[in-house]
């Protein structure tokens, strides 16, 4: 019986075994462009249908799909009906699904995706954590880790980085992005964007940013909720972190799950072809969130899927993630004249193109070396860094009386909190292939600096928030009384944070609270370690406490960064990229917000302003805020001139001296204010920032540089706006504490 070999082996084999002529894709020696015309010529629409299509393997990030039976992908896989899969990890398994790849008619690999928000095995701080080092080198060394390790166990492809901004804690998401601040935002986003790509070699991954777009204005921060905002908001606000992604040389872009003008942001054709693809001139791919296609039928937008499949592609999205819509109805939508092949080629092509830039037509198992995997994962160099990502995520809010640093110097503590010793809450939904089981907990980490018998340990309280276990708190107040400092680790457990992780209350559950109370009667130093994926309300805490550090969610090395910020090894610099609320009401509370027409009291008895009766409007904990063991001052605020011109520079100088006990690092921070412009603009705006480090006694003179890009604002067209008038200046080491100066722009 003759067997007939699939397209990719026939054209280099004759029935002598001798290399016949490679059909031009097949060939590594012509340009890329030139590869994927040739593909694209070669393939049926039933193939190109299966390029846009994505299914999951063996881990569900979003409801099951159906698609379970592992037969049937791989017999899908071998057909030419699936371009990628999402959710298939590790060397061997990548290798094993890829070769059913290499058995279809035409041999186009597979691309693997998967989620790596904060790490692959070595587990980094969370996003938000990590933002808060202001740290942009360190940023991208630890996505170059994660690219590392991702990419040693066979993927290619991270959904990552989040760009979206969000002002709103109660959404669970905001752990995966970068705050409430747009400039900032997009600095992490282009770091982040490229230690994941690098060069593309086989060391790194692609890059997905998300969600596009502002996804992060979902209302009352609910998860897959509605979105309503204007193209002025949307400009100014949201839009700058995911444009710097781009011009960083992202390769993909994910739609998010919301609205935007009615529309969901999948069929958006502003946002997906006006604004991506024309006005950004992006020339990566777009894939789908998670059936985001097919829950367009439940927004109400699409009458079925093949009608959601249909607004999809004619918006400009592309890849289509587990709705299974496009690989079923591309087909009949080109044959019924409703999608050109024009359309289907670019979309095709895009996907094709990165194929090839990753050289996986060369060589398709390129990623798939299980003794590079096995040298590569968890290894002692990864850990090393995501312990000093670690420390420098974390963030000193109080710090009464010197209370810390803790010396090693034979005290004795009290460590009370279930979180501190049990392992499971440590990690969020986002961990990767992280083993909670491999992090080093905060009992570990004490206990390794300060000694086993130096170390007490109590739980003081259950995971249920209502239950009052006067046991447990009983028990930590008496090993409180024999200690000479408590320190307490309280917060949210790593299960509350992430996707579909929304929570109204976000205070300090009322256990944990009583638990403090008690533990105040005791007369003993009482520090707070705060673990959470979200900024909590602290307000029924912060005078129960000397003492407060926010750890986050840290990762692998938790426990022992945070002793080395306990102990004073380091001396804490993180500074806070979300503003804290005092009370659930105040929620969005952020410091760009905009002016109103009524700021101050209007009469002698204080009425008739905008404000809350029962609570200030200002946040606990501002934007931009974070203590240290040292104390810096500024002080002679200059500028080079008193006008500019719009295309000229402003010169900004501020000296900073540390005249605090300790050597230290200082985040300077730069905001302006446009006072009178067409469109009102916030109070206050982020420009610029400088980390240095200043040795006790040391004064700096710290410079920054304004240019009209600076000064100017986006219309709600998407065109740059620079205006003559005045300006404010602001340099402070948090958006509220600062020196200010003005001057005007000609």
């Amino acid at each position: 019986m003759m067997r007939i070999l699939p397209f990719a082996l026939l054209v280099c084999t004759t029935a002598f075994g001798q290399s016949a002529k490679k059909a031009a894709y097949q060939r590594n020696d012509i340009k890329t462009e030139e590869r994927v015309k040739d593909l694209l010529k070669r393939m049926t629409i039933e193939e190109k249908a299966g390029q846009l299509n994505q299914w999951a393997g063996d881990l569900n990030t979003g409801p099951a799909s159906g698609n379970a039976d592992w037969k049937y992908k791989l017999e899908s896989i071998k057909s030419g009906k699936v371009g990628s899969m999402l959710n298939v990890v590790g060397a061997a398994k990548t290798r094993q699904v890829q070769a059913a790849a290499m058995q279809s008619r035409l041999g186009i690999p597979l691309l693997f995706g998967y989620d790596v928000m904060h790490g692959y095995k070595t587990i980094f701080p969370i996003p938000l954590a990590e933002a808060c080092s202001w740290d942009l080198e360190q940023v991208e060394r630890n996505h170059i880790v994660a690219a590392n390790e991702t990419s040693s166990a066979g993927v290619h492809w991270t959904f990552g980085p989040m760009a979206d901004i969000s002002t709103d804690p109660r959404w669970g998401r905001v752990m995966e992005g970068a705050g409430e601040d747009p400039w900032l935002g997009a600095q992490l986003a282009a770091a982040r964007v490229k230690g994941f790509q690098g060069n593309l070699d086989s060391n790194h991954i692609l890059a997905c940013v998300k969600h596009f777009a502002a996804y992060g204005a979902v209302e009352a921060g609910k998860e897959y909720a509605y979105t309503d905002l204007s193209r002025e908001a949307l400009w100014n606000k949201y839009l700058p972190p995911y444009k710097a992604a781009v011009e960083a040389g992202a390769a993909s872009v994910m739609n998010g799950f919301n609205i935007f003008e009615g529309i969901p942001v999948t069929g958006n054709r502003y946002l997906v072809t006006d604004v991506l693809k024309n006005k950004w001139n992006f020339k990566g791919f777009v894939v789908s969130d998670w059936n985001s296609i097919g829950e367009m039928v439940n927004w109400g937008y699409a009458t079925d899927n093949k009608d959601a499949a249909f607004k999809a592609l004619a918006a400009g999205s592309m890849m289509d993630m587990e709705t299974n819509a496009i690989v079923k109805f591309l087909p009949e939508l080109v044959k019924e004249g409703k999608i050109t092949m024009k359309q289907v080629d670019d979309a095709v092509g895009r996907i094709l193109y990165y194929k090839f830039k990753l050289g996986l037509f060369d060589n398709p198992y390129a990623y798939c070396n299980e003794e590079r995997e096995t040298a590569t994962l968890f290894n002692a160099a990864n850990r090393k860094q995501a312990l000093e990502a670690a420390k420098r995520s974390v963030v000193l809010l109080k710090n009464d009386s010197k209370t810390l640093p803790l010396k090693k110097d034979g005290r004795k503590l009290a460590l009370i909190g279930l979180y501190a010793n049990d392992k499971a809450h440590m990690f969020d939904f986002w961990k990767g292939q992280g083993n909670p089981l491999d992090a080093v907990s905060l009992k570990e980490g004490l206990t390794a600096a300060y000694g086993e018998s130096n170390i007490s340990f109590s739980a003081g309280y259950t995971v249920n928030p209502a239950t009052m276990d006067q046991v447990l708190i009983a028990e930590a107040v008496e090993r409180a009384r024999a200690a000479d400092v408590a320190v307490v680790n309280i917060g949210l457990s790593g299960d509350l944070a992430g996707e579909d992780r929304a929570l109204a209350n976000t205070a300090i559950p009322p256990n944990q609270v009583a638990l403090l109370k008690a533990l105040k009667t005791t007369g003993k130093p009482v520090i707070a370690v705060v673990s959470a994926g979200r900024p909590m309300i602290l307000t029924d805490i912060t005078d129960l406490c000397d003492a407060i550090l926010y750890t986050w969610i840290l990762g692998t090395e938790s426990g022992n960064a945070i002793a080395q910020v306990l102990t004073g090894e380091y001396n804490p610099s993180a500074k806070t990229v979300m503003s804290f609320p005092k009370a659930t009401g105040q929620i969005p509370v952020y410091y760009n917000h905009f002016k109103t027409g009524r700021p101050n009291p209007t009469d002698g008895n204080g009425n008739w302003y905008s404000r809350y009766r029962d609570v200030e409007n200002h946040p606990l904990y501002p934007f931009g805020y974070g203590l240290s063991y040292s104390h810096f001052t500024y002080s002679n605020l200059t500028l080079s001139d008193s006008s500019m011109t719009k295309t000229g520079t402003i010169k900004v100088k501020v000296t900073i001296t540390n005249d605090g006990e300790y050597d230290g690092e200082e985040v300077a921070q730069l905001y302006i204010n446009d006072v009178t412009a067409s469109l009102i603009r916030p109070v206050k705006e982020l420009k610029g920032f400088k980390k240095e480090m200043l040795k006790k006694g040391e004064s700096k003179v710290i410079q920054f540089t304004l240019t009209g890009k600076d000064l100017s604002f986006f219309d709600g067209s998407g065109n740059s706006v620079l205006e003559a008038g005045t300006f404010e200046v602001f340099v402070g080491g948090n958006s509220r504490d600062v020196l200010n100066a003005k001057f005007r722009l000609k």
